[in-house]
Parts: C-alpha cells; structure tokens; sequence
C-alpha cells in the first residue's frame, strides 16, 4: 500500500513536469517571434485601453460637445481633434476600442463553438450528417460574407447584439472545416477504435477524446480570425447597421468623417489607423501562436 502511494506521488510531479514543459516550449517557441511578441505588447495596450476607458479618455465621448471645435485639428487639449460635432476624438476612439473587441471577442466564441460542434459531428458520424452539414459549409463558405451580413443586419436592426449575432453565426465555417478534416483523421486512430470497441458513448468519444485534439488548429485560426471580425464589425458600422449613434464606433466614426474627408481628414484617419494596428496585432500573435503550437517543430 506504502509502495503504490510512493509511486502515485512520483508519477503526479511527473505528469504536472511533462504539462509545464510542454506549455515552456509552447512559450519558448512563441517569445523566439519577436514579431508575435511586438503583437503582443500592441493587443495588451489596446485591451487595456478599452479595459481603462473611462480613466484614460480625457473627455466624455457622448455629453460632452463643443460646437465651436467642430473638425478642429489634433491639438494639445484634443491630441486627436474633435469630430464634426465638436466632441473630442480621442475620446471616441479610446471608448470605441471596447466596442471593438467586445464584438471581436464574442463573435469569436460564438463562431468557435458552432463549428467545433458542427465540425465534429460531421467528422465522426459521417453519412448523412456529414452531407448535409458539409453542404452549409460549403454554402457559407462560397457566399459573399459581407453580402449575407447586410443583408441579416438590415432584417434584424442595427445593434451591438444584432453585429455579434450575426457575425458569430455565419463565420463559423472555417471552423467547422477544419475540426472536420481533423477529426476525420483522428477517428480512424486506435485510442478512438479502443474507446468504441469498450463501449464508450459516441458523445464522449467526442468531447472527451476527439475535440481536445484539435483545438490547437483552431486557437490559431481564432486569433487570426479575430482581425476579420472587427473589420466586418467596422465595416457594418460603416454602412449604418452596426452599433447606433452615438455610441462610439471605429467603423460609425470612419463613417461621420467621410463626408468631410477633405476639410477633417483627421477624424477618418484615426480610426483607421487603430483597426490597422488592431488587425494587425492580432494577424502577429496568430502567427506567433501557429508556430509555438505546430507539432512539427
């Protein structure tokens, strides 16, 4: 009995090493990029600025309004300018950060969980099921996103709720191929032919067995997938089925400067550049991510 509590004891800190290891190559592999690690440093500013908004925005984003700094230039009180209302555009941009990567964050999840699901099924039963949902894969994935996006926002209205909803529930394709092509391979492996031939359920065989296994692809493809989204949010705003005025959006306020691009190009062009460096931060730490999680290296 002494002997077999030694050797659990033993075999614990061994198993706990071997996740550690694994987790410090994982990072090792990771911090070697230092582009990902310049990815990094610029996404954890921007969650903390959206995170901070109210103690770092300088100026309320809403109430407060001047109408005689109407589009007046990046000053020493107004670092970014004030838009065609007059209200300070720092403001607004810090404020429209949360927006951002609220939308970007939980479309993601919801787009995550439809596809590994969807993706799953269609791996491991195969027949039918995998027909037919290999069909609305193929559909989505043929649509014009943009296109099927207007067309669910203008039916359902303009809203914070409504830009996540729709998003998340049609850009969950990309996913759903992935995990099944995953899945389809892991299937045929011999823990899996074991856990069948024992008796095991097929839903555990699941998610027990078959999802953990494939999650690395998709992280990678999530933090990638990230950028997309907030463009696509941006992008709804824009066209005025996003988040409604006045709450500060990065696509609403592209869109009050475009009809004064020439006199204010200030107030389109920060904006932009934060969902730049947004994109882009996020494009470096998937990057950074699909080499730190590839088996192969």
């Amino acid at each position: 009995m002494t002997a077999t509590t030694s050797q659990t004891r033993l075999a614990t800190p061994a198993i706990e090493s071997k996740h550690r290891s694994e987790f410090e190559n994982a990072w090792r592999r990771f911090s070697a990029n230092r582009v990902a690690l310049v990815g990094l440093g610029m996404l954890t500013l921007i969650v903390l600025m959206a995170i901070f908004a109210p103690v770092i925005a300088p100026y309320d984003p809403i109430n407060d309004m001047d109408t005689s700094l109407r589009g007046c230039p990046p000053s020493p009180e107004h670092p970014f300018g004030c838009d065609h209302l007059g209200r300070d555009l720092l403001s607004r941009v810090i404020f429209g950060a949360r927006i951002a990567l609220v939308a970007g964050f939980t479309a993601t999840v919801i787009s995550v969980l439809i596809g590994v699901v969807v993706g799953a099924l269609a791996g491991f039963l195969g027949g039918w099921t995998d027909t037919i949902f290999s069909r609305i894969i193929d559909t989505l994935m043929a649509f014009p996103i943009i296109a099927l996006l207007i067309v669910l926002a203008s039916v359902l209205g303009p809203s914070l709720v409504t830009t996540i909803v729709v998003i998340g529930a049609t850009v969950w394709s990309r996913y759903a191929r992935v995990v099944r092509a995953e899945v389809l391979s892991l299937r045929e492996r011999d823990f899996v032919i074991a856990a069948y031939a024992s008796g095991v359920r097929n839903w555990r065989i699941i998610w027990r067995h078959l999802v953990p296994n494939v999650m690395g692809p998709v992280i990678v493809l999530a933090s990638l997938g990230v950028g997309g989204i907030i463009i696509l949010e941006a992008a709804l705003s824009f066209l005025g089925l996003g988040v409604r005025p006045p709450t500060p959006s990065w696509g609403a306020i592209l869109a009050d400067g475009r009809a004064y691009i020439l006199r204010y190009p200030h107030i389109s062009f920060f904006p932009g550049l934060l969902i730049v460096i947004t994109v882009l931060a996020f494009n470096f730490v998937g990057d950074g991510l699909r080499d730190a999680l590839d088996p192969k290296d």
